[in-house]
């Protein structure tokens, strides 16, 4: 299937590794021209030319700091220099620290919810501008997590807390936009394999394989086809709406 992806460009927040590696890989796969982002300069750039390689697309290596107030901006304004202009921006980047509310230190919980909340809003309302700005539609896709409907029993009440946040953001966000071509989507994965989360897996696979009613933790790629659904004009007429992509963990 033709995702009509060919020749868009996406900035991809957090794709140095995980889903977000994969998101970029699958859009780049279907044509679209990509920016790889995350904290490493040479693993950032080093992805972008393996991209650039394999798909023979436009694919630029911009590291950035997200947590770092103004990194956001920064990222964005480069993103659009790199390219000349964003179609899809898919807010990928977030954090995920472990601690139960009763030790939770007040700093740990304000920059996580900075981190998986405050930034994707600051990146949407960049990307809002630009394409009222450019007369252009567009797709945002925020990515957010099963802890963001059922809450978090291992310690993570504070990224839950910010996965809440942001699907409510999303809806509030689809709202506003609809009229003007903007699609506004999510995701929410259960657990997957990834850097992230290597070694809660490493400890308590059993645990967390026993959650899914598939039975296994999802491979990134296995997300990563929905936020490229998401961002093809397959999904023009989806907007507000939250793919569950959790292995059955949600069935909402």
């Amino acid at each position: 299937m033709d995702f009509g992806l060919k020749g868009k460009n996406a900035l991809v927040t957090g794709s140095t590794k995980g889903l977000g590696l994969a998101i970029v890989k699958i859009l780049a796969q279907e044509g679209a021209n990509v920016i790889v982002s995350g904290r490493n300069e040479t693993q950032a750039k080093q992805e972008a030319a393996a991209v650039r390689e394999m798909y023979g697309v436009k694919a630029v290596g911009i590291p950035a700091d997200l947590g770092v107030c103004g990194e956001a901006d920064r990222l964005f304004e480069e993103s659009l220099a790199a390219l000349g202009n964003l179609d899809i921006l898919v807010n990928n980047a977030g954090i995920w620290p472990t601690s139960y509310v009763r030790e939770m230190e007040p700093e740990d919980f304000e920059s996580t919810i900075y981190m998986n909340l405050e930034v994707p809003f600051l990146l949407s309302k960049r990307m809002v501008n630009h394409l009222v700005e450019n007369e252009k539609k567009g797709k945002i896709i925020q990515i957010v997590s099963q802890a963001a409907f059922h809450g978090s029993t291992t310690g993570h009440a504070h990224y839950a807390a910010s996965k809440g946040g942001l699907v409510t953001f999303m809806i509030s966000l689809a709202r506003e936009v609809a009229s003007l071509g903007i699609n506004v989507n999510a995701v929410a994965p259960g657990m997957m394999a990834t850097p992230m989360t290597k070694d809660a897996l490493d400890k308590k696979g059993d645990y967390y394989n026993s959650r899914i009613p598939i039975g296994r933790v999802a491979e990134p790629e296995e997300v990563a086809y929905s936020v490229a659904f998401l961002a093809s004009d397959k999904a023009d007429y989806l907007t507000g709406i939250t793919i569950d992509a959790t292995g059955g963990m949600l069935m909402r």
